[in-house]
Formats: structure tokens, C-alpha cells, sequence
């Protein structure tokens, strides 16, 4: 279980987050101002920090630039959208990434755990097995039975969303937050591509597909154990 601290004045936020987050072994706190956060900080140790801007009184750049200046606490902010003039600053000033508001549970657990991957590769689970497939997330390598499996960037990523949640279907639309991809826009017809190569180097039939397997109208889901 993560333990992450949310500075935020939006209490509200805090209420819709935390239920999701802890049925996803995150349990979150939760600091109404850049002072409180601080001071939590200081009391006890957290795995990351959600980190609002805009705030009364201290605003989350000043935070962001406090709370770096004494750890190296992973640090995601939350910004409002197209404002890039305060991404730029919460990054120079040593924040780890950022999500426009509004934004979904489902993106933010992906760009959290993305984060806590790049941050401490070794405090997300580094190494991954389901049926013959094998990860080692802090190499980024993939095994198929043994069998070492060369794949692109994107693809390692569709392919640790779909195992990080084997046995349920993501949709389609989802897939890429949950592989903490947000950043790459495309179609859900380019998914179905990058899904089609990815069974193709995993050895998947793709006219009968055992390991990733498709829901119609829905998305992809991971099969559990031996195909």
C-alpha cells in the first residue's frame, strides 16, 4: 500500500479520490493548504505528493519548491488545463510531472504509479508475471516462456497496464492513461494496431487470441494463468 499526500484546498476532491485510490492500494491523505502539507510532510514519510497550484496563501509552486528543497519525495501537480506557463515552473522547480484539472481517477492512478515507476522502480512491483508472460519493470524487459521479447516504448506500456490488471477488460478509450501514456494522442484504431504488434511478438493467434483478448464494443482484457 502507497501512502500519498493530497494539497489541496478542494475537499471534495479529496472525498472522490480517496475510495478509488484505496481500492488501488493507494491510501491518501489529505492537506488543505501548502502550510498543513508541509507540516504532514515533516511528521511522518509519504510515497508522493498530489500538488495543487492554485491555492490561497502559498500557492503549490512555492510548496513544489519547499518541499524539494528538503526531499525527493515524488511530486505530481495539478494544474489548470493549458496552463503551461505553471507545468514549466512546477518542472524547473523540480516537480516529477503534471495533470490538467479536470482529469479522471482512472489517468491520475496511472500517472501516479508512472511516476512512482520512474522515481523508485523498485517500489513498484518489479517484476510482473501472469500465464507465460514475465515483466521486469525496473529493466523493462519481456519474456514470453522464457523467450526474450523485443518491444517499442508504447508497447511495454499497453502491455504493463494490461498485466497490471489481468483477468478485466480496460476499454480502449482507457487503455492509454492506464498505461500512463496520456501524453501520446491517437485513435482507438491505433490502438487495435499496437495491440495487433504486441500479440504478434508475444506469439499471440491473432485470429484466436489467447493471451490478449478482445471484448467487443469494450476493449482488451488479459487472460489470467496459462492460455
Amino acid at each position: 500500500m502507497f501512502r500519498v499526500l493530497l494539497i489541496d484546498d478542494d475537499a471534495r476532491l479529496f472525498e472522490l479520490l480517496s475510495a478509488y485510490l484505496a481500492q488501488n492500494e493507494v491510501a491518501l491523505s489529505h492537506a488543505p493548504d501548502g502550510p498543513h502539507g508541509l507540516s504532514m510532510l515533516d511528521a511522518e514519510p509519504f510515497d508522493a505528493v498530489l500538488l495543487d497550484v492554485m491555492m490561497p496563501g502559498m500557492n503549490g509552486l512555492e510548496v513544489c519548491r519547499r518541499i524539494r528543497s528538503r526531499s525527493n519525495t515524488p511530486i505530481l501537480m495539478l494544474t489548470a488545463k493549458g496552463d503551461e506557463a505553471d507545468r514549466v515552473v512546477g518542472l524547473e522547480m523540480g516537480a516529477d510531472d503534471y495533470i490538467p484539472k479536470p482529469f479522471g481517477p482512472r489517468e491520475l492512478l496511472a500517472r501516479l504509479r508512472a511516476v512512482l515507476r520512474r522515481a523508485r522502480p523498485e517500489s513498484v512491483a518489479d517484476r510482473i508475471q501472469v500465464g507465460p508472460i514475465a515483466i521486469d519493470a525496473a529493466r523493462r524487459e519481456v519474456k514470453v516462456s522464457g523467450r526474450a521479447v523485443e518491444l517499442t516504448g508504447l508497447e511495454f506500456d499497453l502491455l504493463m497496464a494490461l498485466m497490471r490488471r489481468s483477468g478485466r477488460v480496460i476499454p480502449r478509450d482507457a487503455l492509454l492513461s492506464e498505461a500512463g501514456r496520456s501524453d501520446v494522442v491517437v485513435s482507438e484504431r491505433t490502438v487495435d494496431v499496437h495491440i495487433s504488434h504486441l500479440r504478434q511478438k508475444l506469439g499471440d493467434d491473432p485470429r484466436e487470441p489467447k493471451l490478449i483478448k478482445t471484448v467487443r464494443g469494450i476493449g482488451y482484457v488479459l487472460a489470467k494463468g496459462e492460455p
